[in-house]
């Protein structure tokens, strides 16, 4: 039986036996759907219906009970055709607003979305942290560390401050730093880092006499100081609300998702496939295509600021989930994360 063609009775009975397997984790078998359907049939027709439903892969019946589970598939078919999703309740939006504040930079606020999407969920919250060059560039100063290295001081719009070691190929004075420096603060604040990058190398082939020299050296530091920074990192927080979720209670499949989380450049990549898709994408089981994360469900949204999308938010937990719950939870904290990201801090000095 198609899952396109299921009729009205076997979406109804498989949405009920989702509905109280999502409530008490426990194999539904015939004679609970019969009592909580609320269809005029036999538990004999039931059974049938229920055969069916495991023929199609859409359930399945662990050998130590006469009941069934959802598969993944069955969870698929749940989440895109039978979930009815309301708006996250208004006190819980102002619960989000007041623990994600404008004005606490951009770190703060993502370590703040994880830990508030995990405790609402009681599942766990990663955030993909945004590329620095998505930020507007607003001040940079230099300081000579030694003959061979001086250290950029980079400071984005957003107020959060980044220290870069840059090799030189030959020692700079005091002045030398001040002057470019100067130069970047005065032409280029308020661009981003890539645009920079760009106008300077455009600018270098140009230039001619006396400010020839101070582009060159301008070119040397930029390069390495405005540089795209490869470091792809998230904030995660809750993984150990996972230990105590019964569905995940295998240490080696929780060991593996474990290392998965040390290793992030997996999940971060997931995180990509989602970045340019609007509104929540849900994976469930092996729809991630990582065999940690086969036995999870991965739910996510990406947040933005001023028209671009900056990253990623999610919880991840088990298949079993409560995905009318979790999926406005998700979609409210990455629109709350994105508003607070909008309105930016306050500029200093």
């Amino acid at each position: 039986m198609p899952t396109d063609e299921l009729d009205a009775r076997a979406r109804h009975l498989l949405r009920t036996l989702i509905a109280r397997h999502i409530e008490d984790g426990e194999p539904v078998g015939s004679q609970t759907l019969a009592r909580h359907a609320g269809l005029d049939v036999s538990p004999a027709t039931i059974r049938n219906i229920l055969a069916d439903l495991e023929d199609s892969g859409l359930l399945t019946a662990p050998h130590t009970s006469a009941g069934r589970v959802p598969t993944a598939q069955g969870y698929r078919v749940f989440v895109d055709s039978m979930l009815q999703l309301r708006p996250l309740p208004e006190g819980e939006v102002s619960r989000l607003r007041d623990g994600l504040p404008a004005g606490g930079g951009t770190q703060s606020l993502l370590g703040s979305a994880s830990e508030l999407v995990s405790a609402m969920t009681h599942f766990m919250g990663v955030v993909s942290v945004p590329k620095r060059e998505q930020f507007a560039f607003r001040y940079i100063d230099f300081v000579a560390v030694d003959s061979q290295r001086v250290m950029a001081i980079l400071v984005f719009a957003d107020n959060e401050v980044q220290n870069r070691l840059i090799q030189v190929r030959r020692a700079y004075d005091a002045s030398e730093l001040e002057r470019v420096a100067n130069y970047l603060n005065v032409h280029f604040a308020g661009r981003s880092v890539a645009d920079i990058r760009a106008t300077l190398l455009r600018e270098m082939r140009v230039a001619r006499d006396e400010m020839e020299s101070l582009l060159a050296r301008t070119v040397e530091l930029a390069e390495q100081a405005l540089a795209p920074d490869d470091t792809e990192d998230m904030v995660v927080a809750g993984q150990t609300r996972l230990i105590g979720v019964q569905d995940l209670s295998d240490l080696d499949r929780l060991r593996d998702l474990f290392d998965a989380f040390s290793r992030k450049r997996e999940i971060l990549q997931l995180f990509e496939r989602t970045v340019k898709a609007p509104g929540v994408r849900i994976f469930i089981g092996e729809e991630t295509g990582l065999a940690p994360l086969e036995g999870v469900s991965l739910v996510t949204a990406p947040y933005a600021a001023d028209g671009r999308v900056l990253g990623v938010l999610g919880v991840i937990g088990p298949t079993r989930m409560a995905y009318d719950r979790i999926i406005p939870v998700v979609q409210a904290t990455a629109d709350v994360l994105g508003a607070a990201l909008e309105q930016g801090p306050p500029r200093t000095g």
